[in-house]
This record gives structure tokens, C-alpha cells and sequence, in this order.
């Protein structure tokens, strides 16, 4: 998915949605079979034994439950173009009762740092004028459906998250949210076309289109610098922002008492919700540098929830020294839509040397509206209290994001090795040193070749992967069985990847069988309680929690799954992996500096494997 034409003018971007395969339900033998290797480096003999009984008992059709299962879930799918769509959307994102600002937003520096934008104090505001309006004529090739079609090689891949782009926010609910999505194509009908600014605890919005044109950065530049200029001179706003932080249910009792307290709450919530995008006005200066992202994506990621709206699929920070940082809703999409979109941005920016070339000409346009809801003492006491419980929450988190500058992309490809697989390996590895034992892994594959795919699971720590560390541990071990080892573990992770981008994962399957059981009130399957399931990072229990962000220069970040966790994500370059890894500071056996450096030391060493190999 390299170096693609962004801008197409033959292709329609959403023509081929109707004649995208649909996703397929894998065999039950072949899941069951994936599963069990999956599992067997976090168990000794009598443990494997046991679940490979449980898991045999269903396999040849002793214990029909399985069966069973299986049979209408493939029910299910004669019904349905993607089996798995609604019930993902809602287990993995709108059931959740967290705060999904905290533990499931998705957030990434921008690397405009490195061209044209370095870090400078008083740029705020000129570079944001820029930046929104690349990003909005972006929404316009996207409404006339202009953007290119994205391919894996020849086959097309699904585009229905890039509608999930702009006019999209998550509504909570008090027991499962919903998405709330707003966005048309040309040919579809009216879209909204207004931009939400938040500031100092304050909510503007103006709109993007004047008399049928688009708004240019010059009066992109005056609507801001307005808006800067009353909230740098008035007192604060109320921060009702906030509120989008806190644990859904809460947030969901809350929204609806303003809307009971003032119905006017409601249009002003609705016009957030509408909005092509979010712009957010942060008074910070994080340091960022080429090689150490970390406090640009540490607050992009857990920075003021005063100038956060957490449920907007999309928000755009500008920090006060003109980094930035993107902030996004996980729930109606992933990352890779996100960074299609910056890419562009990027390629645009650069063309231009970051600057506005046009004309200066600033039309009469009406002056950005302030939207003032009406809040009472109660609303007041809780955005105070959200605020404590959520800096206290993120104050908790270890986040490093650094740059390994010795070699890329070019290099391991030199050495015919695959390079995300070459990264996951040196992460199996790094843990391995740190922690004295396997961590399961979790890796995002792309099911995009299928209507409206989004993930599988590639279970990075295989027993081959294990293999090789061990041999890379043990002094005894010879050059040539360690490189034997490390091709092993090569082949095992690409045929994987392959596998689940094919629809021939399983643990979608594994969730589906279980989600049925628990709609039909039938009986779940042993393998559910079992420590095994568990142990290897079943039911959201990876330890290593990771995805590539591309072989682009965005990278970014989201939080460990679980408590004794990390979060790895990387972007991997010609020259350089830019890598962040965060996990809890409450957690005495993980630190997402020592991991990360680990893992740099581990590139090198796999790097002197290749050359000893070849003396």
C-alpha cells in the first residue's frame, strides 16, 4: 500500500463497495488447529494437554457444541455481507463502559516538524489556518469521491472508513453507545460543513464554505486569531469537553441531564457531533525533535480533556509552538484511513514549503458563533471532578517514542527479510531479555480486501518465534542454528499474516462462535474459561499490544490492553523505525523505556545475525 496516486480522477472512490467479496467464516478444524499452536508457548505439557482435550473433544465432533456454533454463525453470514461488522463495532468499541478517551483513542504526532514546521513559539495559529485547509480540501476530493482507491497489489480494498473520516462522532449511551455519522458524497446530498474550535475551555465553530467556496487559510487565519484573541482576554469556559472523558455511562447521564437542564443543549451537542472535524487550540509547548516524539504524542494522546472532544472520529491539536498532533475515536475506524488522509496532507505541505501561496484576499465571512451551553453548579462540580480523576488516570502513563536511525526499510529489504515481521521479531525478542518469558502478542492485520473488513489478529509469539530467542540466549548456540531459527520464525509470521489478511485468522472466528452462544443462551464452550484462552492474550488479555502504522512517517500511539501490559506501535522508514511504547508506571514489571531501547539493541543484533552469516 506504497507510494499510491492520492488523487484519482478516473476511478470513482467508493465504486467497487458493491462487488467487494464478503467476509468469509473459516473453517472450523483449521481455526480450532491455529489455536492450539497459538497457545502452546504460555503452557507447559500437562496444561497444553488438557486444552488440546478440550479443544479435540469439539474438533471431531464428540462435543457438538462447537459444531453447532459454527453452523449458525454460517447461518448468520448467507445474511450478511460481513458476519462480523455490527457485532465488532459493539464488543470492541460501543459495549465498553471504560473511558474510551483514555483506553481506546488513537492519537499521533505530526512529522512536519522535520520539513518545513519546526517547533517555534507564535505559529499556532498560521500553521493551523494551513493545515485545516489541505485537510479540508481533502473532505472535498472525498465528497466528490476523488480520493484514489487503495489496493493490496492488484486487489482493491475496502474504502467505507474513509467515510468515517469527517462528520462522525460517538454518542453515548447508558449502556452501549452509538455512532452518530453525518458525512454525504456529492452525489449522496448535503453534508455538514461547519468546523468546531475548542479553546481554553470554550467551543467555536464557523463554517467552512462561504457562498458556495471554500474558506482559504488567510480567512481560516482571521476566524482563529478571533476566537485566540477572545480567549486569551476573557476568562476560561467552562471545559464541558471534559465531560467526553469520563467512563461512558457517566458521560451518558451527564449529557443527557444538560440536555434536560436547556434543550438548546441538545442542538449545540448535535452541531459538535456534526462537524467536519474538530480543531483544538492546546496552550502546551511539548518538546518533539526528529528523534524523541515523546511529549508531542504523550500529550496528543492524554493531554488537556478541557480541548479534547474524546468521541470525535477526528480532532486536530495544534500546540501553542506549532507541533501538533492528531487525536481520533478508534471506534468507526482504523488508523490506516487516518494516515491515507495525512499522507496527503503531507505531500501537499511539502509541495508548498508549508506556507499559503494563494491570495491574501480575505472575504467578509461571518465571524465564528461561540456555542454556550448552559451549565448549572452540578455540571460545574462534575467537569472539576472528571478533570481530577482523568489527570490522576494519565498521570499513570509511561510513553517514550523514539527513533532508531540506524537502518530501515531499504536495509532489511536488502536482506530479503520482510520488515514489519523483522520488527515484530526483534519486539518478541526484546521482550524475551526483559521479562524471562514469552509475551503474547497481539499484531493488527488488515481484512480490507473483504466489504467492510477491518481487523484480524496475528499472533505474533509463535513457538518459532520462542524457538529463536531461546537460541539467541543461549551462548552455546552457534551463528548458523540461530539464523536457521530466525528464518523459521520469518516464514511462520508471514504465512500468518497472509492467512488472517486472507480471512484465515481465527480469533474473529473464535469470538464469533462465542458471541452466538451468548445470543442464543446456549451453552459457551469450555475453551472460554479455560487458562489457556487467557494466558495467550484471549477475551483482550495480550500482554503486547502492537500495530505497524505503515511504512510512512506517522506514527502513533494507543494504550496498553491490559494493566501489566505495553503499547507498541511503529512507523518504519527508508532510514529509520519510529517507534512508541507506553505501558503503566503503576506496574512494577514494565517500563516502556527500558522495552523500547531493548528493542533497538534487539534490530541491531538481528542485523549482526544477517552479516555474521554471510563472513
Amino acid at each position: 500500500m506504497e507510494n499510491q496516486v492520492l488523487e484519482s480522477s478516473e476511478e470513482r472512490t467508493f465504486q467497487y463497495q458493491d462487488s467487494l467479496p464478503s467476509l468469509p467464516v473459516p473453517l472450523l478444524d483449521e481455526s480450532l488447529s491455529k489455536y492450539l499452536d497459538a497457545v502452546k508457548p504460555f503452557l507447559n505439557q500437562e496444561e497444553y494437554e488438557r486444552t488440546e482435550d478440550i479443544v479435540k473433544k469439539f474438533g471431531n465432533g464428540i462435543g457438538k457444541v462447537f459444531l453447532e456454533l459454527h453452523q449458525k454463525l454460517l447461518e448468520r453470514a448467507k445474511t450478511r455481507r460481513n458476519w462480523l461488522e455490527d457485532w465488532w463495532l459493539n464488543v470492541a468499541y460501543l459495549d465498553l463502559r471504560i473511558s474510551t478517551q483514555i483506553h481506546c483513542n488513537i492519537a499521533g504526532p505530526a512529522p512536519y516538524i522535520e520539513n518545513y514546521w519546526p517547533p517555534k513559539e507564535g505559529t499556532q495559529i498560521e500553521r493551523a489556518c494551513v493545515y485545516i485547509w489541505h485537510t479540508l480540501k481533502y473532505w472535498d476530493l472525498l465528497r466528490a469521491e476523488k480520493v484514489a482507491i487503495e489496493r493490496s497489489g492488484n486487489v482493491v480494498l475496502d474504502m467505507n472508513q474513509f467515510r468515517m473520516l469527517f462528520c462522525t462522532c460517538k454518542i453515548p449511551g447508558v449502556t452501549r453507545d452509538s455512532i452518530g455519522h453525518y458525512f454525504k458524497t456529492e452525489t449522496e446530498g448535503e453534508c455538514p460543513s461547519h468546523l468546531v474550535v475548542l479553546c481554553r475551555g470554550r467551543v467555536f465553530a464557523f463554517d467552512a464554505i462561504h457562498e458556495g467556496n471554500m474558506v482559504t487559510p488567510p480567512e481560516i487565519f482571521r476566524q482563529l486569531t478571533y476566537i485566540q484573541k477572545r480567549c486569551h482576554s476573557e476568562p476560561d469556559g467552562p471545559g464541558l469537553a471534559a465531560l467526553t472523558s469520563n467512563e461512558r455511562t457517566k458521560w451518558a447521564e451527564l449529557r443527557q441531564y444538560l440536555i434536560d437542564l436547556d434543550p438548546k443543549n441538545l442542538t449545540l451537542l448535535e452541531k459538535i457531533q456534526k462537524s467536519v472535524f474538530v480543531v483544538c487550540l492546546d496552550d502546551s509547548s511539548p518538546h518533539a525533535t526528529p528523534e524523541d516524539y515523546s511529549e508531542v504524542t504523550r500529550l496528543g494522546l492524554t493531554g488537556d480533556p478541557t480541548v479534547r472532544w474524546g468521541d470525535k472520529s477526528y480532532s486536530s491539536i495544534f500546540f501553542s509552538n506549532g507541533t501538533c498532533s492528531a487525536f481520533c475515536d478508534h471506534s468507526p475506524l482504523d488508523a490506516m484511513a487516518l494516515i491515507s488522509m495525512f499522507s496527503y496532507v503531507d505531500k501537499k505541505l511539502i509541495e508548498n514549503e508549508g506556507k499559503w501561496k494563494g491570495s491574501d484576499k480575505v472575504r467578509d465571512i461571518p465571524w465564528p458563533e461561540e456555542l454556550v451551553f448552559t451549565v448549572d453548579q452540578k455540571v460545574i462540580k462534575e467537569i472539576g471532578c472528571t478533570k481530577e480523576w482523568y489527570y490522576k488516570k494519565v498521570s499513570d502513563l509511561q510513553l517514550v517514542s523514539y527513533a532508531f536511525t540506524s537502518f530501515g526499510k531499504a536495509l532489511i529489504k536488502k536482506k530479503k527479510f520482510h520488515p514489519d515481521t523483522f520488527v515484530q521479531l526483534a519486539l518478541q525478542l526484546a521482550f524475551y531479555k526483559c521479562h524471562g518469558r514469552p509475551g503474547c502478542c497481539y499484531e493488527t492485520a488488515t481484512t480490507r480486501r473483504f466489504y467492510h473488513g477491518r481487523t484480524e489478529t496475528i499472533r505474533s509469539c509463535t513457538m518459532e518465534a520462542v524457538e529463536w530467542c531461546k537460541s539467541m540466549l543461549d551462548r552455546s548456540d552457534s551463528t548458523y542454528q540461530r539464523l536457521q531459527l530466525m528464518h523459521k520464525a520469518f516464514a511462520k509470521h508471514n504465512k500468518m499474516k497472509k492467512e488472517c489478511e486472507n480471512g484465515k485468522g481465527f480469533d474473529r472466528h473464535l469470538l464469533g462462535l462465542l458471541l452466538i452462544a451468548q445470543e442464543q443462551g446456549l451453552p459457551v464452550p469450555e475453551l472460554y474459561v479455560d487458562n489457556a484462552f487467557t494466558a495467550s492474550g484471549g477475551g483482550g488479555n495480550f500482554v503486547l499490544s502492537t500495530s505497524l502504522t505503515g511504512y510512512t512517517s506517522f506514527s502513533g500511539s494507543a494504550l496498553p490492553m491490559v494493566h501489566h501490559g505495553y503499547g507498541f506501535f511503529y512507523a518504519i522508514r527508508d532510514d529509520r523505525i519510529v517507534a512508541t511504547c507506553c505501558s503503566w508506571k503503576s506496574c512494577p514489571e514494565t517500563d516502556a523505556e527500558v522495552l523500547c531501547r531493548t528493542v533497538f539493541q534487539c534490530l541491531q543484533d538481528m542485523l549482526q545475525l544477517t552479516v555474521a552469516a554471510q563472513l
